[in-house]
């Protein structure tokens, strides 16, 4: 997976930077947990700070077009963006321990 950066802005008044990008992949469509993590160690940023929130995908074509906002701070992030939005941006770690523990049984 490959990410171009086609714009990015800091937004002060909202305490983020808001990038849009262009996902290049091979395969499946990547999940948004993967441009999360990736976007994450490309700007050096929190993962939990990150928020990805668009991913959209044109038929037949194998790259995406991504909206992703970086937060310094995560009380205003939870008072700007939606629950929806934040919730399928949760990365849950318990759960990757668990299925981690369970494939090695």
């Amino acid at each position: 997976m490959e990410i171009k950066i086609l714009s990015d802005r800091e937004n002060p008044v909202l305490s983020r930077r808001e990038i849009k990008c262009l996902v290049e992949y091979t395969g499946p469509t990547p999940t948004i947990k993967d441009v999360k993590m990736k976007m994450a160690a490309m700007f050096n940023a929190d993962k939990n700070l990150v928020i990805v929130d668009k991913l959209d995908q044109e038929f037949g074509k194998l790259e995406s077009k991504c909206y992703v906002k970086i937060y310094s701070d995560e009380k205003i992030m939870n008072t700007v963006e939606k629950k929806s939005v934040l919730e399928k941006n949760k990365i849950d770690d318990d759960n990757e321990n668990k299925e981690n523990n369970e494939e090695g049984d």
